[in-house]
């Protein structure tokens, strides 16, 4: 399909009425931020962009600059609309949005750019001769705010048909309002969790499917607010509730999109191909260091425990919801289809672009040293014994995002793919998180509660 054109876009947002649209960019907390163009200004803006100042990416979660990462109050970027982003935003008066590339004032792309970092992991997948396809999986929960407290619409069972009915005027609407824009709806559900809910989209091409999942909670955001809800996609609301991951599937396919690299009907690892087994040994070789971009908030070292159905440990296992990669079982008479891996451990805290940035460097590093798998695991992994976990290869991952970050400095392969500059304003805004949430669980969970 042809890329947009700035007169296509202009068109189509008159014809609807158009009033704003919104320059949206995902910053180093993967909260969403940007500025509107008024529709008579937007032609001129979708060339020229609009400047933002560098030092956004070095505020954290509370709005605090962060002036050890080098930037202050000078220095600007200009945020570059990608047009085939392009939509209306159903569930709002009359704005639309575009998804912004950081480029410098020469036209270069910033280092600092997080979806400029996935376009270049996506680049070196298809030097290899490769296609990534992925969707992000997330899971929520609905309630109405009470007098400062979150009050979920529902407290019935998994899966329950009582809590899908609680949920059922949101639920249609977001179905509704995605396949406005161009997302198409897999499958819903209601989850563990009191107001926990799951409801899934079609897998795409690597940048797309980043962008999807920005589409996804802005418009998951923007229907709860019109109905009077509260929608949260953090981690843990609480230390008692269920958990909210945001789990990766993702495969390789040759350039064509015609052959499921991952696939091989003769493999008796989950049907498992052996470019799949050496993608998944990269994973796992970085993985205590990728955490720290896949669950990046204090928050989400809640979710992260044994027993949990989250992952607590650097292990991969077929059809196994307790490893940190399962291999899901196959769909019968769509075997190559479907066949993919699913990355637990990641949330809804991080950046899209850099969390899969990352997971596909660390596969393709993996594929590249002909990396060898353990074996899978097929049980709970903290039932093992300290000899198992060594023969097989398994350490506990992470238990708090200091500690992670400490694994991302040590892990020199993946800082030297997010490059210098934003591997350190990443890891000081994430440490400032670490200071600013010590020891005072309330303020963490209010927080987090009204940023995700």
């Amino acid at each position: 399909m042809a890329a947009r054109t700035a007169e296509e876009v202009i068109g189509k947002a008159q014809a609807a009425g158009v009033k704003l649209v919104r320059f949206l960019f995902s910053d180093t907390n993967g909260c969403v931020r940007g500025k509107c163009s008024s529709i008579a200004t937007a032609a001129g803006r979708f060339k020229s962009g609009i400047g933002i100042v560098k030092a956004t990416m070095a505020q954290n979660l509370l709005d605090q600059m962060q002036t050890d990462s080098g930037y202050s109050a000078t220095g600007e970027v200009r945020l570059i609309p990608d047009l085939d982003t392009f939509r209306l935003l159903p569930y709002t008066s009359a704005s639309a949005s575009v998804l912004c590339d950081m480029q410098e004032l020469n036209g270069g792309p910033w280092a600092s750019c997080p979806r400029n970092f996935l376009k270049k992991q996506i680049e070196a997948a298809a030097d290899m001769g490769f296609k990534v396809l992925a969707a992000f999986e997330p899971e929520f929960m609905l309630g109405v705010m009470e007098a400062g407290e979150f009050r979920p619409v529902d407290k019935g069972l998994c899966f329950s048909t009582q809590s899908m009915n609680a949920a059922d005027r949101f639920i249609s609407r977001l179905f509704d309002c995605l396949e406005r824009q161009d997302l198409k709806v897999e499958q819903y559900y209601a989850e563990l969790g009191a107001g926990q809910h799951e409801l899934s989209i079609e897998p795409a091409t690597a940048l797309t499917a980043a962008d999807n999942l920005i589409t996804y909670r802005e418009t998951a955001y923007g229907v709860a607010q019109e109905l009077g809800l509260t929608a949260t996609f953090m981690p843990k609301r609480s230390s008692e509730d269920a958990g909210n991951g945001c789990h990766l599937h993702l495969s390789l396919w040759s350039s064509d999109e015609k052959t499921n690299l991952f696939y091989d009907a003769q493999s008796e690892s989950g049907n498992l191909s052996e470019i799949g087994l050496q993608f998944i040994a990269g994973i796992l070789t970085h993985l205590k260091a990728l955490t720290a971009i896949t669950c990046p908030s204090v928050n989400s070292y809640r979710r992260l425990k044994p027993r949990s159905w989250s992952s607590a440990y650097t292990c991969w296992g077929i059809d196994n919801r307790e490893a940190a990669l399962r291999v899901p079982s196959l769909f019968s008479g769509q075997e190559s289809q479907t066949c993919n891996i699913e990355l637990k451990a990641c949330d809804a805290t991080a950046n899209p672009y850099l969390a899969l940035g990352a997971v596909i460097a660390c596969g393709l590093d993996g594929v590249k040293r002909k990396l060898v798998a353990p074996p899978a695991v097929q049980c709970e992994p903290s039932e093992l014994s300290d000899e198992e976990m060594i023969a097989g290869q398994i350490e506990r991952l992470p238990q708090s995002l200091n500690e992670a970050l400490t694994e991302l400095e040590a892990d020199l392969f993946l800082f030297q793919q997010l490059g210098p500059e934003l591997a350190n304003t990443f890891i000081v805004v994430k440490t400032s998180e670490v200071s600013a949430y010590l020891n005072d669980a309330e303020f963490e969970f209010s927080t987090h509660l009204l940023r995700y």
